[in-house]
């Protein structure tokens, strides 16, 4: 008995050197490399980051990242379990980061004592109209045609122009953040101020014929090919085309613009959140900034970045321009969308 008792704890012994050699190793590799989820744009955004930015992250925090570019990314988190979330970081605009921390998927408020960058960032960027922290803006105003006689436009009022039937660009309101925006911005013009949606609609009935999309990468090209002679676009959608002789400029009405922002946050339930932490203060240095602005013509929240003069005489880089930017409360607006999405698809149908 006593033999085959020595020989079952051999045994055991044997088995458990057999697992730990099977399976030990790449355990103890696996924990040493982290892996951080994150969501983030395509386009010329996604090719600097994968290029460069991210590979630099990677090797600095010993990490390997997860990007996800196959917009929708709300729903996919909603899916996902609140315990393990299928992303760390959600980079949305600001008005998904509000529906988001309705659902509980994002938090309320992140620890600022964890991203030493956010000492040099403009206010905006961590104001109480943000959930998370804006990383760039863009400015939403109006993009028109140079080569069609038009004045350059100087008030959102300009849109309305009679000779611009059926060669204006908006957006499906229901799906298009920008075009959502907009509304707001005709309740200000006018009505008593962006909550004022009788003044909106009514506005917004009399800019028909007009042509509505659905993002604006097809404004753009609306815009390029002639189809529209101004469209509302965020001043990056037209910006990006300097220097390559294309008949398209963007205005900065004088009411002011809304701030389209881009917006990192935290899941509660990610497993790697001191690494979350990390890449969002990591989004907020100077050079990496820098190099997302000069690429994509966004405009910086870090105010130590310093731009090269084509970019610094356009974008929104200083107190003074910062100020013109209107920041939506999407808190207002989201509470409300059901009963404004029927709305708007009623008044703009045909």
């Amino acid at each position: 008995m006593t033999a085959n008792r020595l020989t079952r704890r051999a045994v055991l012994s044997a088995g458990a050197a057999a697992a730990l050699a099977t399976i030990g190793a790449p355990v103890i590799l696996h924990a040493q490399t982290a892996t951080l989820k994150i969501t983030t744009w395509g386009g010329k955004w996604g090719d600097i980051m994968k290029a460069e930015l991210l590979p630099a992250f990677e090797k600095e925090f010993k990490c390997t990242v997860s990007a996800d570019q196959a917009f929708p990314f709300v729903p996919k988190l909603q899916a996902s379990p609140k315990s393990n979330p299928v992303y760390d970081v959600l980079h949305t605009n600001s008005n998904e980061q509000w529906s988001s921390l309705d659902l509980g998927l994002v938090e309320a408020r992140l620890d600022h004592k964890k991203i030493p960058n956010l000492a040099d960032v403009y206010p905006y960027a961590i104001s109480d109209k943000i959930v998370g922290v804006s990383i760039f803006t863009s400015a939403i105003g109006l993009g028109y045609r140079t080569d069609k006689g038009l004045k350059k436009p100087t008030s959102w009022k300009d849109f309305a122009d009679p000779a611009l039937a059926g060669m204006r660009g908006g957006y499906i309101i229901p799906v298009n953040s920008l075009g959502q925006c907009h509304l707001m911005m005709l309740g200000k013009i006018y009505g008593k101020g962006f909550t004022d949606l009788d003044a909106a609609y009514k506005a917004l009935e009399a800019l028909k014929p007009i042509k509505l999309v659905d993002f604006t990468g097809q404004m753009e090209k609306m815009l390029l090919a002639g189809e529209v002679n101004m469209g509302v676009i965020h001043d990056s959608g037209v910006l990006r085309y300097e220097g390559q002789n294309q008949p398209i400029d963007f205005a900065i009405p004088s009411e002011g613009v809304m701030a389209l922002e881009q917006v990192l946050n935290v899941t509660p339930g990610s497993k790697v959140k001191e690494l979350a932490y990390a890449y969002i203060d990591y989004m907020l240095r100077p050079d990496v900034q820098k190099k997302l602005a000069e690429t994509v013509w966004y405009s910086p929240s870090n105010k130590k970045v310093k731009l090269a003069p084509k970019y610094d005489a356009r974008l929104f880089n200083t107190e003074a321009k910062v100020a013109q930017l209107i920041q939506p409360d999407w808190k207002w607006y989201n509470a409300r969308k059901d009963e404004i999405d029927t709305r708007v698809t009623r008044l703009l149908k045909g």
